[in-house]
């Protein structure tokens, strides 16, 4: 015992100096956030807010790493540390090289399971990797996962050696552009409109200890109609007489509780429920736990939103999305979820949450997280903020012909059957993410034709996957006749290039004022935007006179708009903020003034 306590006190100080070496490589822009990084500790927040436990451990930090053609073994030396969860092309990984798909990153780590988890099951979990992961403990592998936006975890109890440091490896491999699954913007020669790929760990690695019977994930719905919630609880080694409770509490105090047999909904009254939106996110606290033998297990937190989202035709025959059971429109902007110090991967919890607070800062009442899916933290954010989001589904594979003013005639990809079963599996898994999400209210499973495939076979799987959102088949086409809305880009002023008068009409892009500022920029020389402006005053007229159009078309039918966008993005400067996110390029003042006049079109 002593010369293992030895081992772990060598490691703690060698993990320490290591961590201290740490800086970000490269010599591209950064964000303010990336100064206030602790290499010893990155990204500390409990990284799972709709399923809390109070014992966890993180494992982020410093990793060994290597680099090498695919198909090698385990490395028996490695490359040098990379700062998890940064990716390794990022610069706050400290290593800012490529992979490519003809090689394999490796890493290593070990980590010490504390004596007071005695008697608990051990699960790993991981909140990204992008893309195929293979994982070790103790030179044993345990499992695999192929996804690049999706958490997943493994039981490695029975792995676990007593009394020593464990082993953890991971291989990822990821072909980028290169292979067919979701890949969004990356690419593996960044320019224009594509990013650079962003490959391996790139969200949270932390452990948590539970009992052997417990819960693995919650699904919520409100029902506001109802004056209910609906709590599906998935649980691990559960007995067929045993119980699911769950208590609604609204600041604190016990408004209503229910049970269920496992493997039931468990139905929850929330009498006089307040209303979750925008101008008002209210969030009742929820305590969840498994009933055996009538002694409670397993408790666990979570918080559900009462918030209901739906269409309907208005006076005029239009239809309107309706926010609890009121037309509300919908405005705000494209956001693509890229930084460019940690790529995929904000510097910290503070950064995350700084895109949603200053898009509602600038009179915005929604987010379309454009072709990523980011951490459960952010979907925690813009609940507790209060701004509506509509999720994409990462892009990939081929693309087909893009028809944006066709109706039925339009040419569907042909993808072979395992890209079609991956991507149905990545879309699962990313909706099952955001499924108890008050602000996530409409899924997108296709973006201008971009690996569009099936569309209607996916419309109906999203539907009845999750019924309890709205579906926007195919933003900007190509256009088929199902789903809930039909959409349409057009830059950069606002359109009406087609109307629906059995769906909801949007305006899913529009926009891309471009203005550039002097060393705010990611390269020098090929900068572009949609329109370009040389100084603020004439890029916010500029963006108030779309606004103008735009609240002329509501009447006739837009129930919501999506602007071009949210910051710049590599050598995209269309960003309302610069990519660091250090200047707020249009008059902010002007801009939200101007946005709330939009949306209070609809919104009486």
């Amino acid at each position: 015992m002593k010369s293992f306590l030895l081992a772990l006190s060598f490691s703690f100080f060698a993990i320490l100096a290591i961590a201290q070496n740490w800086k970000p490589a490269g010599d591209k822009i950064k964000t303010a956030w990336a100064e206030k990084i602790d290499p010893n500790n990155p990204l500390p927040e409990y990284p799972r807010p709709q399923l809390v436990r109070e014992q966890w451990q993180n494992l982020n930090g410093s990793w060994d790493y290597a680099i090498l053609p695919k198909g090698s073994n385990e490395p028996s030396a490695f490359d040098g540390k990379i700062l998890v969860p940064y990716a390794v092309e990022s610069s706050l990984s400290g290593v800012q090289k490529m992979v490519g798909d003809k090689n394999e990153l490796w890493y290593h780590r070990s980590f010490t399971v504390p004596a007071t988890w005695k008697n608990k099951s051990l699960v790993l979990h991981f909140g990204a990797v992008d893309w195929k992961a293979d994982i070790w403990i103790n030179d044993i592998k345990v499992g695999a996962h192929q996804g690049g936006y999706a958490p997943f975890s493994l039981d490695i109890t029975p792995f676990i050696v007593k009394d020593k440091a464990q082993k953890l490896v991971v291989k990822v491999w990821d072909p980028t552009d290169q292979g067919f699954q979701p890949r969004g913007k990356q690419v593996n020669l960044p320019k224009g409109i594509w990013y650079t790929a962003v490959t391996g760990i790139w969200q949270t690695v932390w452990l948590e200890p539970v009992d052997a019977s417990h819960v693995s994930a919650l699904k919520t719905v409100p029902n506001i109609d109802g004056g209910n919630i609906a709590v599906l609880a998935s649980t691990i080694g559960t007995s067929a007489n045993d119980l699911i409770e769950v208590k609604v509490m609204e600041n604190g105090k016990l408004i209503g509780t229910g049970k269920a047999v496992v493997g039931q909904e468990v139905t929850v009254a929330v009498p006089n429920a307040k209303l979750w939106s925008p101008e008002s996110p209210f969030l009742y606290d929820m305590e969840v736990s498994i009933l055996h033998n009538g002694i409670a297990t397993d408790k666990l937190k979570s918080y559900v939103g009462m918030r209901k989202i739906s269409t309907k035709a208005d006076a005029n025959g239009i239809h309107r999305m309706q926010l609890n059971n009121k037309d509300y429109f919908q405005l705000g902007p494209l956001d693509q979820g890229w930084w460019p110090d940690g790529l995929y991967t904000a510097a910290t919890d503070e950064a995350l949450l700084y895109d949603i607070k200053k898009t509602k800062d600038l009179g915005f009442n929604m987010i379309r997280k454009h072709v990523k899916v980011e951490p459960a933290r952010w979907y925690y954010h813009c609940d507790r903020e209060g701004i509506l989001v509509w999720q994409d589904m990462p892009s990939g594979d081929a693309n087909p012909k893009w028809q944006t003013r066709n109706y039925f005639n339009a040419q569907e990809l042909q993808r072979s059957q395992k890209s079609e079963q991956n991507f149905i599996q990545e879309w699962k898994e990313i909706m099952d993410l955001t499924y108890s999400n008050p602000s996530v209210v409409v899924l997108v499973p296709f973006n201008e034709a971009w690996g569009q495939f099936k569309t209607p076979e996916i419309v109906e799987l999203t539907k009845n996957y999750n019924p309890s959102r709205l579906v926007n088949p195919a933003s900007g086409g190509n256009h088929y006749d199902v789903g809930d809305m039909i959409d349409i880009h057009n830059y950069p002023e606002p359109v009406m290039g087609l109307f629906d008068s059995k769906r909801v009409n949007v305006l899913g892009e529009y926009g891309g004022i471009g203005l550039i500022k002097d060393n705010h920029v990611w390269e020098n020389n090929r900068n572009w935007g949609y329109v370009q402006y040389k100084t603020s005053e004439e890029a916010t007229k500029a963006y108030v006179s779309f606004a103008e159009k735009l609240k002329k078309l509501i009447p006739f039918g837009y129930s919501a708009a999506v602007y071009t966008q949210t910051t710049d993005v590599e050598s995209e400067i269309n960003g309302l903020m610069t990519y660091d996110r250090k200047i707020i390029k249009l008059d902010e003042a002007a801009v939200r003034k101007i946005n709330q006049e939009v949306i209070a079109t609809l919104n009486k």
